[in-house]
């Protein structure tokens, strides 16, 4: 199915920060990823008076844990994401985002992993 360029652009793809990594329990496929998207948030300073802007990382859910069994080492990669999915619940914790990977019939998987040079937050496009 083709989709329009207009479609297309409703994407937002950033790449992202892997901050921590773990499998959540009971599940062969799932990690939660908790990551940083350079997403900012108002947050309160000097007993609420003021309000500064702080990181926000954001909790993605993916199925990737069967190629990742040691999960730590996707901590301080970074790889692509897209951002403005609707969030999901996926076994009692909430996904807001989705990772890129590929993945063949025989096996082989992969990341999608921007240079070095990519700061968290910078979009596709």
């Amino acid at each position: 199915m083709k989709i329009s360029y207009d479609d297309f652009k409703k994407a937002e793809i950033r790449a992202g920060k892997i901050l921590s990594a773990e499998k959540i329990p009971d599940t062969d496929k799932l990690l939660a990823l908790t990551v940083d998207l350079g997403d900012m948030k108002e947050t309160p300073h000097e007993a609420g008076r003021m309000t500064k802007l702080e990181p926000a990382p954001r909790s993605i859910v993916s199925g990737i844990a069967a190629h990742f069994p040691d999960p730590s080492v996707l901590v301080g990669r970074t790889c692509m994401f897209v951002a403005n999915l609707e969030p999901r619940t996926i076994r009692g914790r909430v996904s807001d985002g989705m990772i890129f990977a590929l993945s063949t019939g025989s096996g082989e998987f992969s990341l999608l992993e921007p240079d070095d040079a990519i700061p968290p937050g910078t979009l596709a496009g």
